[in-house]
């Protein structure tokens, strides 16, 4: 299962998925994380350039280039939240910490 989760410097769950500066892609096999690759996704600046349906899609691309099944965030808005549902990307919010943590126990909630 491959999981998207916005951190931080510090590898914590950023509470802001949709103005994330970083994103981490897990893939957890076997309640295990087998590949953990973050990358500056500069959402934090870009979210204000240009229209919200542009930013939408920047993130769609993301989360599709990276094949992700899963979006573990703090919060995002409804839009954001309509959006992924269409892409048939499952949300698990309300999650903070320590963000390797949190992608193992939303990976185990849905297995």
């Amino acid at each position: 299962m491959i999981l998207c989760v916005p951190v931080t410097t510090t590898g914590e769950v950023d509470p802001r998925w949709g103005h994330a500066g970083r994103v981490a892609v897990a893939e957890v096999v076997g309640g295990n994380v087998r590949r953990w690759d973050e990358y500056d996704v500069a959402w934090d600046r870009l979210h204000d350039e240009g229209t919200e349906g542009g930013h939408h899609a920047r993130v769609a691309r993301f989360v599709q280039d990276h094949r992700a099944s899963v979006v573990v965030a703090h919060h995002m808005g409804d839009p954001m939240l309509q959006m992924l549902g269409r892409m048939d990307i499952g949300v698990r919010l309300g999650v903070s910490g320590d963000a390797r943590l949190a992608v193992l126990a939303a990976a185990a909630r849905i297995a």
